[in-house]
C-alpha cells in the first residue's frame, strides 16, 4: 500500500521527470525525492525512472504504473476536494442567464432552492436576449446559461438536456395554414421565416431556422428579429412566420397568432452551458439543482 506522499512524489516525478523541480513543488529537498523513489523501486523489485546525468524517463514499469495509478489519484484528489467544500459550505456567486421565460422559472427556482441551503452564496438571473446566442458566457458576462442547443463552441461545456418541447410554427392567425391541426417540414416552403443574428452562430441559426426543407425546396427570409417581442411583433403584422417552442402558447398568448405543431422534426432541447475553464462547488451545486428545481 503506498502512502500519500510516496503516490504524490512518484506521480509528480512522473509529470516533471526532473528532481529538483519535484522537490519544489512538493516542499521537500531533492535528496527527500530521490529516497523516497528508491524506497519505492526496492519495494516493487524494479527501477521507475532512468537517471542519468543529463535525463530522467520513465521505465516500460514505471510508464505502466504511471497510467494504472494517474486516474485514481485525480480520482481521490477530486472527491477530497469536494468534501472539503462541503465542510466549508457553498459559498460565491454565480451569474445565469436565459432566453425563454420558461428557462427563467427553472433557473429561478435552483436559485431560490440553493440560497435557501447556503445563505453565502449569491445567485443572479438575468435574460438573454433572442440574438445574444452565447456570447455573454464567452465574455465573461455569465457563469452559466440555460440555451436552446446545439451549442458547439470549443470553449463551453455543455450540460444534459433538461427541458424538450414539441417545435411549432407560429403564423399569422389569419394565414392559410394557420387551420389546419400540424404542419410538415416541407410546409416551410416558400414561408418567409423571422429569424434572429446577432451572436448566434451559423451552426445554430441554420439548425433552428432551415434554408431549405427537406426535398430541396428553399425556404424564405423575413425580417431578422432581436428579441422574442419582436418576433411576436412582426408574426401579428402578417410578415412572416417564426419556429418556436409548444409551451410558448402559455406564456405569449396573441389573439392574431396561431401555433401550429410541427410533425417529422426532432423536438426542440434546451440545456445548461458554462465555460469550460470554470468550476466552483456553487456552479456544480446549482447544476444538479436543475435536476430537482
Amino acid at each position: 500500500m503506498l502512502e500519500r506522499y510516496e503516490l504524490e512524489t512518484f506521480l509528480t516525478l512522473a509529470e516533471e521527470l526532473h528532481f529538483g523541480r519535484t522537490g519544489e513543488r512538493l516542499g521537500v529537498s531533492t535528496g527527500r525525492v530521490s529516497q523516497t523513489v528508491k524506497k519505492l523501486e526496492r519495494r516493487f523489485g524494479t527501477p521507475l525512472f532512468v537517471r542519468t546525468s543529463r535525463r530522467v524517463a520513465l521505465t516500460p514499469v514505471g510508464r505502466r504504473l504511471h497510467e494504472d495509478l494517474l486516474p485514481a489519484y485525480e480520482l481521490m484528489r477530486a472527491a477530497l476536494e469536494r468534501a472539503t467544500e462541503a465542510g466549508r459550505g457553498i459559498h460565491g456567486r454565480l451569474r445565469t442567464g436565459f432566453g425563454t421565460p420558461w428557462g427563467g422559472e427553472l433557473l429561478t427556482a435552483a436559485a431560490d432552492t440553493l440560497t435557501a441551503r447556503h445563505p453565502g452564496c449569491e445567485i443572479t438571473v438575468r435574460e438573454v436576449p433572442l440574438d445574444g446566442g452565447v456570447r455573454l458566457l464567452q465574455d465573461g458576462s455569465l457563469d452559466l446559461q440555460l440555451t436552446a442547443f446545439p451549442v458547439r463552441e470549443p470553449d463551453l461545456t455543455t450540460g444534459p438536456v433538461v427541458l424538450r418541447d414539441t417545435r411549432v410554427l407560429l403564423l399569422p392567425a389569419a394565414h392559410p395554414l394557420a387551420a389546419r391541426a400540424s404542419l410538415g417540414p416541407e410546409d416551410l416552403a416558400g414561408l418567409p421565416l423571422i429569424t434572429t443574428e446577432g451572436a448566434n452562430p451559423r451552426h445554430w441559426i441554420d439548425h433552428h431556422y432551415p434554408r431549405r426543407t427537406p426535398s430541396g425546396a428553399v425556404v424564405g427570409r423575413g425580417p431578422v428579429a432581436a428579441t422574442w417581442q419582436e418576433v411576436l411583433s412582426h408574426v401579428t403584422a402578417g410578415r412572416g412566420a417564426a419556429p418556436g417552442a409548444a409551451r410558448g402558447a402559455r406564456y405569449h398568448p396573441r389573439p392574431g397568432i396561431a401555433y401550429v405543431p410541427l410533425h417529422d422534426v426532432p423536438p426542440l432541447e434546451y440545456g445548461l452551458v458554462w465555460p469550460t475553464a470554470a468550476d466552483s462547488a456553487l456552479l456544480r451545486a446549482f447544476v444538479a439543482a436543475i435536476g430537482t428545481a
